[in-house]
């Protein structure tokens, strides 16, 4: 919405018309005129009595005046009072009643005259009364005492001002007494009350006059007002405490605002209406006060004279009361007189035309004197309202004075008659700039003045002719006026004032603008509290012009706060709250236009809580609840939301019942017996929720008989020799009634049992003992209360208890399908024999050693399960090239069955990791010597390493690549003929049968002369990675405080680096947020070195894992309980050994080598019986006595890549592709000791048993 301000065409020339015409006839202050009065006090002066007395009269003319005062109608000699002078140069009069001066001394009717050789003129006459506050004569107020429910009214009864005070009731505290419909302040300052309630007993009820003009309030003696009861309240029809009677009349004078009052009194409170006999309320004049008990209209005119009537109305019947409003009226002008200016000879009118109620006399004065007993002038003849002048003289100048006045007042008016002979003269200064936008009126002055008038042209340019047409307007004061100027319109115009006594011109300029306008407009805008808006107000502008762009709310200025921040294009509120609702104006304002555009800010919120709820139809099964919706906070309301609460059984609780749409507001509510029901409702917008209502009155249903039986019931087992039944039980309010018990049922299914039957209390479970293992059962749970019994249940087969399954599934296969995935196949149990409900197939497998490094390694098992009723499954994650073991077992509720025996399997190779390291040392002018380890994980036998290298030239371009092949045996090499001062890049890599695995990247410089360079290196660039995180660590050698950075990327992949800053000159970094599974490539980086970068290493995370099985043996706690133990044992050996050696008494230690054990074989996971085992490295024996501990567990070492490097370790499952379904286990087993474990020295197992 946008508006342009400005006035339009016509409205602007007859407003410039009309003022210009007034200043032509000003006279110029070097010739000589009559006087004028300029300024002078009101007609009812009202003067604070503390401060000087000013009355004001300020006249001009040539000369200038003289000035002199009456008082009360005669000479005011000024001279004679001390208190009392005159402004230099002014007829302002100063009383001075500072100083022990009296106001009431100076009250009268003040007149001042200003005279000069040409005429008098006068001002009104001029009523000072100084303003009283007089105080609140003594009284004794006793106490009033009222019976609730009848009318009061408390006599305020002020002083009488001048000004009349303004009324107000507070207590003694100074706070406002609230008012309402019931209770408020007449326009007299009583305060009526409808009907009193207990709450309005008060002892404060204080009424406050304010006397504005001497900023004093005075107060009355406070009024007790005691309320007693009386019930029952008899309602009674409506009577009017004020005006009294059915009829009263009011006079009152036009422009005045017009106040009617209607107080109505009656139980219940009346409410008032108006309306006026025989015609229509002024709509835009009309307002209504004091919750309608005013009618007030301003303005007013004769047109409303009429009769109004008040209408009071409550249930019980009505009362009305008519005013008879009369409209009297001041005078007013219908044409002043206005001052007259000619020449010798010339005619001329003075016209005087006033109206009133009643017609208003005309009488004249010239000179401050009446114009019957003036002088005679010969050139003048009265005729009524209107002085004719003819064959004017110089002698003819006077001041006239008219004075219209009727019993409501008086208007006076000063015109002088000024005869004289003057050439023409324009008063419009030369060469005025006038500036317009296009499309709108342009008025260019000519303001002149000459006796006799001149005569006015206008031309354009320099030789242009006498502007003539439809174009233009050519106004008597001697405006020119373009109606539509436009571009074209631009340029200089000559304006020529001319009579019989000269000539005179006068150029003007005119430019003419391109408007301002908004091409971008604020728009509506609906937004939640708390939230931010945003306005846009973009302008579009004339060059020349600066606009300023001001925004506005509601048509006022914006709140001083800070949360309104304004910006050349817009304006945004930040943390919207309900206040923020309204109308915001841009304006673009300019020098010579303004435009405006305007747009609506909603504030949204949740809505109210609905208010007086209802409950009405109380039936046994149902009921009518009703409500009134609050506030929507302008977002509709879409929806009620019902919900109730059980007193009874759950009190304190809410539950939801039910949802109606927002414009429903009564329901009929369906009820559960026995039942104590309160409801509370919930209105909702597309805001939000409201918060809940008040809770409404309680219901009490009847008791009955249940109507629906537990739901969720089954029948489990948690022995092999049991049946649990279980069930939800009823909720409070679905026992229908007391007594809520349950009747239990079961029979074994298809073997022809009778039911067995229990009553039980109101619980939710119930145990039948000496059931067969796993045997399926039908069951059934029904309700009953003191009333009776539910309806008949449904059945459900539930089964006993389960036990461990009996037998291992049989024909484990395995096949290898590549070096890091094998798939395992075995035949299914029966299903008599699993002894429950079939969970799937669990395969524990272990890595038994790598075939490449040769060596044993403690046992990880890992664990995963294949749900349902497979016969195959999948083991991803294997290392290349190692043997391992696996076994199947079933798996039930209970728990595993008996594991299959050990199946062995083996991996094929797969490609190597990269090189442990590559550095590169003794650079030389030609040569560089390379040192290498091999792979952390060859993964097979390594057949030969493949370097690559190329030169760097200056500008980071690589040069051509050169290969070499380096049996797999080697750990170092020199490459010769290089160049000198030559920057290398050099990729490194192994391989085995089946293929190249990760490089190693590395980058050295040849030196330039024997004396070897100092340059940064960065090397041995090495990864451990987790599932999520790699450890990332480094070498370097170079200058000190190096800033580090690490870049690292998904191997193979084309993407950009990404780079981590390394906080301070750190060798290691962690990378977090990695893609479990996934190889990346990294290298490290030094800032400020050229750009140098380390050679590239490549590392894999770990597969994505939850928790593992956790090994005991792997358990902080478990741990500390054996080292104690140890610790114990060893402290009494060395006890043992010491009283031996003491005493002498305990036989000599057999010799510990004499009898060898065997081979220690690993202990199988089931029986604890010993395996096969073989160590190609080692095959030391145990020495006699030793022992492993009971649980079969070592202190966990290191293992190559497993699983549980990476995380906690739990079960893990896969579906029948290998795909990861499950979780990992990180259980344990010792592995065979090694023969290092041995020792010479006994241990403190073989102390005991040499002890014993």
């Amino acid at each position: 919405m946008m508006t342009k301000k400005s006035i339009s065409a016509s409205r602007a020339s007859l407003i410039l018309f009309l003022c210009q015409m007034i200043i032509a006839l000003e006279v110029p202050l070097d010739l000589s005129q009559p006087p004028t009065i300029t300024q002078q006090s009101p007609k009812d002066y009202i003067v604070d009595p503390r401060e000087n007395i000013v009355i004001q009269c300020e006249a001009k003319g040539k000369p200038p005046p003289s000035f002199s005062w009456t008082r009360n109608g005669t000479h005011f000699d000024i001279d004679k009072d001390a208190r009392v002078t005159v402004k230099p140069n002014s007829g302002t009069l100063v009383i001075n009643i500072m100083n022990g001066g009296k106001a009431e001394a100076y009250e009268g009717v003040y007149q001042c005259t200003a005279r000069n050789e040409r005429g008098a003129a006068i001002s009104n006459n001029i009523v000072i009364r100084p303003s009283r506050s007089p105080l609140w004569t003594k009284e004794k107020i006793e106490p009033k005492h009222v019976r609730e429910g009848d009318p009061l009214v408390l006599h305020c009864s002020p002083p009488a001002g001048l000004p009349p005070p303004i009324i107000f009731w507070m207590d003694n505290s100074f706070q406002r007494l609230p008012q309402n419909e019931r209770v408020s302040q007449g326009l007299n300052g009583d305060l009526y009350f409808s009907n009193v309630k207990p709450e309005d007993t008060r002892e404060d009820y204080i009424c406050y006059a304010r006397f504005n003009h001497t900023q004093t309030i005075q107060q009355k003696q406070p009024i007790s007002v005691k309320v007693f009861s009386s019930k029952p309240l008899t309602e009674r029809r409506p009577t009017l405490l004020t005006p009294v009677g059915s009829t009263s009349t009011k006079v009152e004078l036009r422009g005045n605002v017009l106040l009617l009052e209607c107080i109505a009194e009656g139980l219940p409170t009346p409410v008032v209406r108006w309306i006026k006999e025989g015609g229509e309320l002024p709509i835009k004049r009309t307002f209504f006060e004091n919750f309608k008990k005013t009618l007030k209209i301003v303005d007013i005119s004769e047109a409303d004279s009429g009769k109004y009537k008040c209408v009071a109305r409550n249930p019980l019947g009505f009362t009305h009361h008519t005013i008879t409003v009369t409209v009297k009226a001041a005078p007013y002008w219908i044409t002043a007189p206005r001052n007259l200016v000619l020449s010798p000879g010339e005619d001329g009118t003075l016209i005087c035309r006033a109206n009133g109620n009643p017609k208003p006399n005309i009488s004249w004065l010239t000179n401050g004197v009446p114009i019957a007993i003036a002088p005679e002038d010969p050139s003048r003849k009265v005729d009524g309202d209107t002085i004719i002048f003819s064959d004017v003289q110089e002698r003819s100048s006077a001041v006239y004075q008219c004075n219209a006045s009727n019993e409501y007042g008086y208007l006076l008016a000063n015109a002088f008659v000024n005869v004289l002979a003057e050439p023409p003269r324009i008063l419009t200064p030369a060469n005025k700039l006038y500036q317009v936008i296009a499309n709108n009126p342009a008025l260019l002055d000519c303001a002149f003045f000459g006796s006799p008038a001149p005569e006015i042209e206008w031309f354009k340019g320099v030789k242009g002719s006498i502007l003539r047409g439809d174009l233009y307007v050519f106004h008597d004061n001697g405006t020119l006026e373009i109606p539509v100027a436009q571009k074209d319109s631009t340029g200089t115009y000559t304006c020529v004032a001319r009579n019989k006594l000269g000539k005179v011109q006068n150029e003007v300029h005119l430019e003419v603008k391109d408007p301002t306008m908004i091409i971008k407009q604020p728009e509506y805008k609906i937004n939640q509290r708390a939230g931010y808006v945003s306005f846009e107000c973009t302008v579009k502008h004339d060059p020349t012009l600066i606009p300023t762009i001001t925004w506005l709310k509601d048509n006022g200025e914006l709140p001083d706060d800070e949360r309104f921040i304004i910006q050349k294009d817009s304006l945004a509120i930040m943390n919207v709250t309900d206040k923020d609702d309204g109308v915001y104006t841009c304006v673009a304002n300019t020098t010579l236009d303004s435009v405006s555009a305007s747009a609506v800010l909603t504030v949204v919120d949740r809505p109210n809580p609905p208010f007086d709820l209802e409950l009405t139809g109380h039936l046994e099964r149902s009921v009518q609840l009703s409500w009134i919706p609050g506030y929507d906070n302008n977002s509709p309301i879409t929806n009620f939301v019902i919900e109730y609460e059980d007193g009874l059984h759950e009190p304190g609780v809410w539950h939801y019942q039910t949802e109606v749409r927002g414009t429903q507001t009564t329901l009929q509510l369906k009820l559960s017996p026995f039942v104590n029901y309160s409801f509370r409702v919930i209105a909702v917008n597309d805001v939000g929720r409201s918060q809940p209502s008040e809770a409404s009155e309680q219901y009490l249903t009847k008791a009955a008989k249940p109507d629906e039986n537990p739901s969720g019931v089954q029948g489990i087992g948690s022995e092999p020799d049991n049946l649990v039944i279980i069930w939800e039980p009823l909720k409070g309010f679905q026992s229908n009634g007391p007594g809520l018990q349950y009747k239990v049922s079961w029979r074994q299914k298809d073997v022809g049992d009778e039911w067995t039957s229990v009553i039980v209390a109101n619980v939710s479970k119930y145990i039948v003992s000496g059931t067969p293992t796993f045997a399926p059962y039908e069951i059934k749970v029904q309700a009953l209360n003191d009333l009776g019994y539910a309806p008949e249940p449904s059945e459900v087969i539930g089964h006993s208890g389960e036990d461990l399954p009996m037998v291992a599934p049989g024909n484990v296969q395995v096949h290898v399908v590549n070096s890091t995935l094998a798939k395992v196949h075995w035949d299914p149990v029966p299903l008599k024999t699993v002894r429950g409900h079939l969970q799937g197939y669990r395969i524990y497998y272990w890595k038994v050693q790598s075939l490449s490094k040769r060596r044993r390694r403690h046992v990880e098992k890992k664990i995963l399960t294949f749900n349902g009723n497979k016969t195959h499954g999948m083991l991803p994650g294997l290392e290349p090239y190692s043997s391992y073991k696996l076994n199947v077992r079933v798996v039930n509720g209970k728990g595993e069955g008996p594991a299959s025996p050990d199946k062995v399997f083996k991996t094929p190779e797969g490609v190597p990791s990269s090189p442990s390291f590559l550095k590169i040392i003794n650079p030389t002018l030609d040569s560089l010597t390379l040192e290498w380890g091999p792979p952390t994980h060859p993964n097979g036998v390594l057949v030969a390493y493949t370097l690559k290298f190329q030169p760097i030239n200056n500008t980071h371009e690589l040069g051509p690549l050169v290969e070499i092949r380096v049996p797999a045996n080697e750990t170092s090499l020199i490459l010769r003929n290089l160049n000198y001062s030559t920057r290398y890049k050099f990729y490194f890599y192994a391989q085995t049968s089946v293929g190249s695995g990760s490089q190693i990247t590395e980058e050295a410089v040849t030196i330039m002369n024997e004396v070897r360079p100092v340059y940064p290196r960065i090397r041995n660039v090495t990864a451990s990675a987790a599932e999520t995180y790699a450890n990332i660590s480094w070498e370097y050698e170079g200058p000190d405080h190096v800033n580090f950075y690490v870049e690292y990327g998904v191997a193979g992949s084309k993407e950009d680096w990404k780079k981590e800053i390394v906080n301070g000159s750190r060798s290691f970094f962690v990378l977090k947020g990695l893609t479990p599974g996934t190889a990346y490539k990294v290298r490290v980086g030094a800032e400020g070195l050229s750009g140098y970068v380390s050679s590239e290493d490549v590392f894999e995370t770990g597969p994505a894992m939850a928790s593992r099985q956790v090994d005991i043996a792997t358990q902080g706690w478990f741990i500390g309980l054996m080292c104690a133990v140890a610790l114990l044992i060893l402290i009494l050996l060395i006890v043992c050994f010491i009283r031996r050696n003491k005493g002498g008494k305990y036989p000599v230690k057999e010799k510990e080598d004499a009898h060898a054990d065997p081979e220690i074989q690993p202990m199988k996971e089931d029986d604890g019986t010993f395996g096969e085992y073989s160590d190609a490295e080692d095959h030391k024996p145990l020495k006699k006595g030793s022992r492993t501990p009971s649980d079969r567990t070592v202190k966990k070492e290191d293992s190559d890549d497993s699983l549980v490097d990476y995380g906690e370790g739990v079960n893990g499952q896969f579906n029948e592709d290998g795909s990861f379904i499950g979780q990992y286990s990180g259980k344990k087993e010792k592995e065979p000791a090694e023969g290092n474990e041995s020792s010479e020295a006994p241990s403190p197992v073989n102390a005991m048993n040499s002890f014993v």
